[in-house]
């Protein structure tokens, strides 16, 4: 990954990504489509070449431990002020220490590696909704980060910082 300056949309929080609602409701809602289509996938597509599978399921298993460690880690670190809604709670505090010292979404980070983990343990096919699904998370991950900028004026340098945005060292 590149070390160049991370864009900054802006203090105002404005973003040509739709909020979905008050909260960001209806992220969480396509969020709960993309899991149960990679899930279906997973159980309806084609089983992965028995050669493959005791590789898979060891990568697999190493990457849905990582990912629910970035789950919790990432749940503690919000600890009260945890929601499944992108825009930040009211009275809320930046976090910057723990986890998100390293990540600056390590909950989106721990439900990819955990989607991950599933579609190498069960289908190929399970992959592609996988990727539309990252892509899903990023575009969520730029709304809910318009909405940080304009609620926390530090943002901006946290991000800075912070270059990663779902997996410490990673992605």
């Amino acid at each position: 990954m590149s070390d160049a300056p991370i864009p900054d949309p802006g203090t105002t929080g404005q973003s040509r990504l739709p909020s979905l609602g008050r909260r960001g409701g209806g992220w969480v809602g396509l969020q709960v489509v993309v899991f149960a289509v990679v899930a279906l996938t997973g159980w309806l597509g084609p089983d992965w070449p028995p050669a493959a599978t005791p590789w898979l399921w060891a990568v697999a298993g190493v990457t849905l431990v990582t990912g629910v460690g970035l789950l919790l880690a990432g749940g503690a670190g919000l600890g009260r002020q945890v929601t499944p809604f992108p825009r930040p709670v009211p009275d809320g505090a930046l976090r910057q220490d723990g986890i998100y010292g390293h990540a600056r979404h390590p909950i989106y980070g721990g439900v990819l590696l955990s989607m991950l983990a599933w579609a190498l343990a069960t289908s190929p096919l399970a992959l592609a909704p996988w990727a539309l699904g990252a892509v899903f998370f990023d575009t969520k991950r730029r709304r809910e980060e318009a909405w940080l900028l304009a609620t926390y004026p530090e943002y901006a340098a946290y991000r800075q910082r912070v270059r990663r945005a779902f997996v410490p060292f990673v992605w």
